[in-house]
């Protein structure tokens, strides 16, 4: 229900068609929401059944028409729910990408060095990413500082690994 909440979110804020809603996503939430356009239009259409939104469509010249989106009365009272369920809940996130590391020493240490030095370079790419993210005003920006706090954080802990690894691939200089 997730989604369900960013697109009533969203629509609460303005009337909007389905275009418009995407690119938004795709240009000032994209680092830290995963919804593709098949998926949104797939909602929005559900939601516009459940009587949550309804849609009218628009021409501006010679353009084929749009549907707009518009939040119901019963879609506000949904947002507000879905809002205070989701404030009020904590889905801990499990790290899939962090399987490989369970297994990492069947791997000559200079391979696995290797290969998370490319995954750092991939977390220093997303946090730029995210740092050029337009800014926002209100709580919307919160959700792009939790992203960035995040990958900060990611990247400290695999600074540690690699340390960690690199001692141990580093041969001993001392004298017995």
């Amino acid at each position: 229900m997730d989604r369900e909440l960013l697109l009533l979110g969203l629509l609460r804020q303005s009337d909007m068609h389905g275009y418009r809603l995407n690119e938004f996503i795709e240009r000032a939430m994209a680092t830290c929401v995963d919804l593709k356009k098949p998926t949104a239009y797939f909602l929005l259409d559900k939601m516009v059944g459940q009587g949550w939104i309804t849609q009218h469509e628009e021409r501006e010249g010679n353009r084929p028409p749009r549907r707009v989106y518009r939040v119901t009365a019963e879609g506000e009272a949904q947002f507000q729910a879905l809002l205070r369920a989701n404030l009020a809940q904590y889905h801990a996130a499990k790290f899939t990408s962090d399987i490989g590391l369970a297994f990492a020493d069947a791997l000559a240490p200079a391979e696995a060095l290797d290969l998370l030095r490319q995954r750092r370079a991939v977390i220093l790419d997303a946090l730029d990413e995210t740092r050029a993210a337009p800014q926002h005003h209100g709580s919307l920006h919160w959700l792009i500082q939790h992203r960035l706090f995040h990958l900060e954080t990611e990247l400290r802990w695999l600074d540690q690994v690699i340390a960690q690894l690199q001692e141990t691939t580093v041969p001993s200089t001392s004298t017995p």
